[in-house]
């Protein structure tokens, strides 16, 4: 009995399968730090003492143990690259569980889609757990390549890795308690049900409370999380590519709270995971803000494993999963070695031989050839107005954006891109239906002096979005996404000067998560040279059609102002 031997191992009475030596064992529940052996046996920790012997022994001279990190929310899609490959990125910082939100495929392909992400995260080590998603479509503002309601939804509860219902994003639905909403809710009556809910306070925050959601990974001031806070939610401190949050919100952290604060990644793009890290990031820079250690640990572990009701990890203690992080200066925390379930999987940045199951590489081909759009039925054109227009104004750094007004240029009584002052074209093709249908706008902030840029990767309705300076450009680029099977492109005139297919659900990559950092910082670059300062221009683009973030956002209908849960016309 596996139980029995775990026990006699604990007493000393039997030889543990691995025990590592003169550890310094980062303790997160007590904050203190301590010298012992982890005695480690059938993949959990059997005990947390010295003298432990075992068949395998590792002497780690002094070098810190601590849990492994744990990411509260994220969207592997937003990598760009499959679960399985998202594991190699991630499992040599020392990220051992993730709970992810599969919202992104799921408002492409639907249910099929996130089970695709279920079954391909199980040829990896790292544990990943899912939240359903929640508002698939998020709001009738935009349209997507499904609907799911609770009977779609009902079916995946009873998958192994599914532990909740993800963010809901359609915080006015809740506070106006639409019955499609609270059914959601209904449904995970008892789970972890995740909140997204910018901006949103005083009584309206207190009845998306109310309706049992305890969390959000939005907030981007203090005043903001505060009150979150002082509501009974659980506020996840984000540091993604796009949103970085961290320093702004860092000062939130005090002895009296700092148990109702975990670390988010939310969106994170291969380059950054691969140089940067994960979770392990985030902790380095909550130290640098002056977190003491222990406590920016304990944001990363135990406070998300509480949350998430994942009592078999998260801390470094008899009975738990043998998930942890060695590493060498308690003041910058990276991964040296990395352990599941008591399994090396990662060594100084690199990932262990032999720990991904054989043929999991394979992708199905209904997540392919997602991509169809009437091409004859789009256009470009703005015809002209004798008023000002509504301009998004890009926020560096956050999701949220500006609704600026402003004088159009214009040619030929057509309203074009204004490169001189950054005033630049964006149109969102409908994709999913070949419906022919476009949203058209002009936004300020990303620099592009020539050319155009276009992506499927569009949070969260997944459309086709182009951003250029002239329509040639423009249309070269979406005709070359949507031949590729999705993707992101680079072109000038009539020449694509990059393309990176992502041919899985427009949103994923069949390449390895090296490789794909690769052709992305070739794109970036490309961009860069047509006037950009942008390090990597596609991640911002690809959040200006996310409707329910403030203040102006594009989708295939039109501008929307989330404020007013309305689409707005181009023209004041």
């Amino acid at each position: 009995m596996a139980l029995t031997d775990r026990i006699a191992v604990a007493r000393g009475d039997s030889p543990a399968d691995l025990v590592l030596q003169n550890a310094q064992v980062v303790n997160v529940l007590t904050e203190d730090v301590y010298v012992a052996d982890i005695a480690i046996h059938e993949g959990f920790i059997a005990g947390v003492d010295k003298g432990y012997q075992g068949r395998e022994n590792i002497d780690l001279q002094g070098r810190y143990v601590s849990p492994g990190l744990i990411d509260a929310h994220l969207h592997i899609e937003s990598s760009m690259v499959t679960p399985r490959e998202y594991a190699r990125a991630v499992l040599p910082h020392g990220v051992t569980t993730v709970i992810t939100n599969p919202h992104e495929i799921a408002n492409v392909l639907g249910v099929p889609g996130i089970r695709f992400m279920l079954r391909n995260a199980e040829t990896s080590p790292l544990s990943t757990f899912v939240t359903i998603p929640s508002c698939v479509p998020p709001t009738p503002l935009a349209t997507s390549g499904a609907e799911l309601d609770t009977q779609k939804l009902a079916p995946l509860l009873a998958e192994p890795g599914v532990i909740g219902l993800g963010e809901v994003m359609n915080f006015p639905g809740v506070v106006a308690a639409d019955p499609r909403v609270l059914a959601e809710l209904a449904l995970c009556e008892g789970r972890p049900l995740d909140g997204h809910c910018p901006g949103l306070k005083g009584k309206g925050l207190n009845a998306y409370v109310t309706a049992g959601i305890r969390s959000d990974h939005e907030c981007v001031t203090l005043d903001e999380a505060r009150e979150k806070l002082r509501l009974g939610m659980r506020v996840f401190i984000r540091e993604g590519s796009a949103a970085r949050n961290l320093k702004s919100l860092s000062p939130l952290v005090t002895a009296e709270n700092e148990r109702w604060l975990c670390f988010c990644t939310d969106d994170r793009h291969p380059g950054d995971l691969i140089d940067d890290g994960s979770i392990d990031n985030a902790v380095r820079l909550a130290i640098g803000e002056g977190v003491k250690p222990l406590q920016a640990l304990r944001l990363a572990t135990l406070n998300a494993a509480e949350h998430f009701r994942l009592h078999d990890r998260g801390f470094v203690g008899p009975g738990r999963r043998a998930d942890l992080m060695v590493f060498s200066d308690l003041a910058a925390p990276r991964a040296e070695l990395v352990f599941t379930a008591g399994r090396l999987v990662a060594q100084d940045g690199v990932m262990a031989e032999g720990v991904m199951v054989e043929g999991g590489a394979a992708v199905d081909a209904f997540v392919r050839d997602t991509v169809r759009v009437d091409w004859n039925a789009v256009s470009l054109k703005v015809t002209a107005e004798d008023r000002k227009m509504r301009v998004i104004g890009m926020i560096p750094g956050q999701l949220l954006t500006e609704e600026r007004i402003e004088t159009p240029r214009i040619e030929n009584g057509l309203v074009v891109s204004d490169a001189a002052r950054d005033i630049l074209k964006l149109a969102v093709i409908e994709r999913h239906h070949g419906s022919g249908r476009v949203g058209l706008g002009f936004i300020h902030g990303f620099g592009l002096r020539r050319g155009a840029i276009a992506a499927t990767v569009a949070h969260d309705h997944h459309n086709l979005m182009v951003l250029g300076c002239d329509d040639v450009s423009m249309m070269t680029a979406a005709r070359a996404v949507a031949d590729a099977g999705g993707g992101q492109c680079v072109a000038m005139g009539e020449k694509v000067l990059d393309l990176l297919p992502l041919p899985i659900a427009g949103l994923m990559s069949d390449l390895g998560v090296a490789e794909v950092r690769r052709l992305g910082r070739r794109q970036h670059q490309a961009v860069r040279e047509l006037g950009s300062p942008l390090a990597d221009p596609f991640m911002p683009l690809s959040f200006m059609g996310l409707e329910v973030i403030p203040a102006l956002k594009l989708t295939d209908r039109g501008y929307v102002d989330i404020g007013k849960f309305a689409v707005l016309p181009l023209f004041v």
